[in-house]
């Protein structure tokens, strides 16, 4: 049994497959040319099959990405375990933050994605397709919860673009910059600058409180930190 197979039994050794595929790809589409790079090249360059790479990608144009289902699932899992009495501005802006951690496990092939996406269209075009289900995804979530507000449904679909409009600013910005550690926080900072546009907690007209949101983003932080660490083995 090759160790790629063995890998590929567990979670854990799925992921650092793709992972392997991910950063593979995005060596060679930058030292060869996207073009030039065909799966067998990428398959190769990870150490599995060709059958193994299409059990994660359905194509080239996929391999690049990152895993959007995982980020999707994540802020499923923050809208589904929220406080019934959490402010929706702290939910969304706490839900949208663990997209950040797709980019941050891989800095340099994050910086090389970047640099991909904006000169190859087939990339660029697959980027903007993942970003349009980020945007369902919250609109769905936040429709939800504005039901009884009899302009709910407006009210999602303008958060939801501000908060996708918002993070890939920010996100770019960092890419932008070099990817680096340190700079990390200074990007979910200017992320968070858009809770004084979203219009979900200001029913009376207020502007939202971005320090109140902000203490409420870290204190949720924290609490998740404490339950991952007793969850941790």
């Amino acid at each position: 049994m090759s160790s790629s197979t063995r890998r590929g039994r567990s979670p854990e050794g799925r992921a650092e497959v793709r992972r392997d595929l991910v950063a593979a790809a995005a060596r060679l589409f930058t030292d060869r040319g996207y073009d030039e790079t065909t799966v067998d090249d990428i398959a190769a360059a990870a150490g599995v099959g060709r059958r193994t790479f299409f059990r994660y990608f359905r194509g080239k144009e996929d391999a690049l990405s990152p895993d959007h289902e995982r980020g999707l699932a994540r802020i499923s899992e923050v809208f589904a375990g929220a406080h019934p009495d959490e402010p929706l501005t702290s939910l969304a802006l706490r839900a949208a933050e663990t997209v950040f951690d797709l980019y941050t496990d891989d800095p340099e092939v994050a910086r090389l994605r970047f640099a991909l996406v904006g000169s190859v269209p087939a990339l660029r075009d697959r980027e903007a397709a993942s970003v349009n289900h980020y945007r369902r995804l919250f609109t769905r979530e936040l429709t939800g919860r504005l039901e009884e507000r009899p302009d709910g449904e407006l009210r999602a679909a303008v958060t939801a673009a501000a908060l996708v409009a918002a993070h890939n600013q920010a996100l770019r910005k960092w890419l932008a910059d070099g990817a680096r550690d340190a700079d990390l926080p200074g990007a979910v900072a200017h992320f968070r600058k858009v809770a004084t546009m979203l219009p979900l907690d200001d029913e009376r007209g207020a502007e939202p409180d971005l320090e109140g949101v902000t203490r409420r983003l870290e204190q949720a932080a924290r609490a998740l930190e404490r339950e991952r660490s007793r969850q941790a083995p």
